[in-house]
């Protein structure tokens, strides 16, 4: 069992940055592939991005790809999502997900949700125009 914890969300103009952190709970954490996703009001969730269990593969959106960057510490248990150049579109709750096995290379099975089995409570990220 993994429980996961966001902080880091908040109220920044467009242009700016935020660093989202998610620290998980468990022993195996470095056993798991991370990643993130994102709900905005009235759309679906969507795929931002996700990382190897070592840190060494990670694949974004292409909506999001060069402007943020997935990261990971195994000996602190914490994956971070670093968000530069945010635009009022990025504005959404943020979830961070974890799932244990392969880091699949197929887009068809990471960016969908279900292919998660953990996720966390999700923190606010708003961006203002």
């Amino acid at each position: 069992q993994v429980q996961l914890v966001e902080s880091g969300g908040g109220l920044v103009q467009a242009g700016g940055s935020l660093r989202l952190s998610c620290a998980a709970s468990g022993r195996t954490f470095s056993s798991h592939v991370m990643g993130w996703f994102r709900q905005a009001p009235g759309k679906e969730r969507e795929f931002v991005a996700d990382i190897s269990s070592g840190g060494g593969s990670s694949h974004y959106a292409d909506s999001v790809k060069d402007r943020f960057t997935i990261s990971r510490d195994n000996a602190k248990n914490t994956v971070y999502l670093q968000m530069n150049s945010l635009k009022p579109e990025d504005t959404a709750v943020y979830y961070c997900v974890a799932r244990e096995g392969t880091f699949y290379r197929s887009s068809y099975f990471y960016t969908k949700s279900n292919s998660y089995a953990y996720w966390g409570q999700g923190t606010q990220v708003t961006v203002s125009s």
